[in-house]
């Protein structure tokens, strides 16, 4: 189940807010756990077993943690990772010993296992992770009630694509929280806006990123390729941003105050400002329970240099078994060694303009790696980038078939909504009260809008579910 689903929006989320409000406060926890497992079975059926595992699980090993540190964070560490490779990297692990049996010309006997990737997987297990490594860490203390941990866990607004929430930084909301009409149509106006960034942003840059990645690579002229990967570019970002909107937006209703997850990354003036901005939540998880347990920055800079490599080797991976994932987290890991070594100091001194086309430039390449199907092709559309061939006529009747005027009506608002102007002026005109209506009228209509698109549109399910 889907957030920009009609079903969603009118039969399951009602529902759930009536059951949920009704209930007495002392046992909303075990309404909205019931509901976040049947939110989750929907679309996976027998798989929700695992996430109740999990759940189960991370319960009673954390509080083992409390009595043998080693051993119970060992078999944390162990179970949780396990389960993640088990589902998510075994097959790749198998295809690539397969493959280099072959290149040596030995008959290799591993089957290819169909093993189905329960959505979801990587953000409920670092959940997980992060509850076990702070209670071992002397962070938090063992939640001492069942029911409030697999709340958290199962938490059916952020459950399947984020944003990673820490327990630690919930604990307090878990046992006593409150869902006030501020508090409520806060969320009800964060949840619109990241419907209307999915719907009617995301969507449509979406059929032009698709058609375009479609194309015979060779094919392709220059101007057509920066079309679509610029496509995809505006495409991912309000894809997830917009899911980390509606997913902030409905823990609010429900009484809970989720960390923001994105920070208008398009306006970052380097990659590791960039990293500060782009779904903060996991970068944050990789620096706290990674980077730093490495060493960090504390052992000189050869080491830093390699624990920055090894993170985001681990950060490619973690968004999908695939090796042109692995070559898009090398790559961003690079040039943020190379702000280490020194390009950094020179961005600084740089030109704003520059700063911001460097970035732009580094992050929309790292993007072909992306979304490409292959590493290889990867390599191909961006030589295909810098190819520079206009492609004559055929490239303009390409033009005006993919920018149709509603397309291009909303790559240029898809621009202007990457940056923070429309946010800064309503910030400014917060207490004018024809500003506020006006922002009232024109929620409902992004709203109305969202909802014939998805009426008119088929099945497109947010691109970071399947990690």
């Amino acid at each position: 189940m889907v957030f920009s689903s009609l079903y969603f929006l009118f039969v399951f989320l009602p529902l759930a807010f009536l059951l949920y409000f009704i209930t007495p406060v002392k046992y909303r926890n075990y309404t909205l756990l019931v509901e976040s497992l049947f939110f989750y079975s929907f679309g996976e059926g027998k798989l929700v077993i695992l996430l109740m595992f999990s759940s189960v699980f991370n319960y009673y090993v954390a509080k083992w943690i409390q009595k043998e540190r080693k051993k119970g964070i060992l078999l944390s560490l162990v179970v949780n990772l396990g389960i993640l490779f088990c589902f998510k990297y075994l097959n790749f692990t198998l295809n690539n010993i397969i493959w280099m049996f072959g290149l040596l010309h030995i008959y290799c006997p591993i089957p290819v296992l169909n093993i189905i990737l329960p959505i979801g997987i990587s953000f409920y297990t670092f959940q997980a992770l992060s509850y076990c490594i702070d209670v071992y860490y002397g962070k938090v203390e063992p939640s001492q009630k069942y029911i409030n941990f697999a709340t958290y866990l199962c938490m059916f607004p952020q459950l399947v694509a984020g944003p990673i929430v820490r327990y630690s930084d919930i604990e307090k909301q878990m046992g006593n929280r409150s869902a006030n009409m501020d508090r409520i149509a806060s969320g009800v106006e964060r949840f619109i806006i990241g419907l209307g960034k999915k719907v009617l942003i995301a969507n449509t840059m979406a059929t032009v990123a698709d058609d375009i990645f479609a194309m015979q690579v060779d094919e392709l002229s220059s101007l057509i390729a920066w079309v679509g990967i610029l496509a995809y570019t505006l495409q991912i970002f309000f894809d997830f941003s917009g899911y980390s909107d509606m997913a902030i937006g409905l823990g609010r209703i429900f009484g809970f105050e989720f960390l923001e997850n994105f920070n208008y990354p398009y306006i970052a003036k380097s990659i590791k400002d960039f990293w500060r901005r782009w779904h903060i939540s996991m970068s944050s998880w990789f620096k706290d329970y990674v980077y730093i347990p490495l060493g960090g920055n504390r052992l000189g800079n050869t080491r830093t240099y390699i624990n920055l490599t090894i993170v985001f080797i681990v950060t490619g991976l973690w968004h999908g078994a695939s090796w042109h994932f692995l070559v898009w987290g090398l790559f961003h890991g690079f040039f943020l060694v190379l702000e280490r070594i020194g390009l950094g100091k020179l961005l600084e001194k740089a030109p704003l303009a520059l700063q911001h086309l460097y970035t732009l430039l580094v992050v929309v390449i790292g993007w072909v790696f992306f979304r490409a199907d292959s590493t290889s092709l990867a390599f191909k559309y961006i030589g295909k980038l810098f190819s520079f061939s206009l492609g004559g006529s055929e490239a303009v009747y390409q033009l005006n078939m993919l920018l149709t005027p509603m397309n291009m009506l909303v790559f240029l608002l898809a621009v202007f909504f990457s940056v923070p102007l429309a946010k800064r002026w309503l910030d400014r005109s917060a207490n004018n009260p024809y500003i506020q209506w006006g922002w009232m009228f024109f929620l409902l209509a992004i709203f109305v809008c969202s909802v014939v698109f998805i009426n008119s549109s088929g099945y497109n399910p947010f691109i970071y579910f399947r990690f």
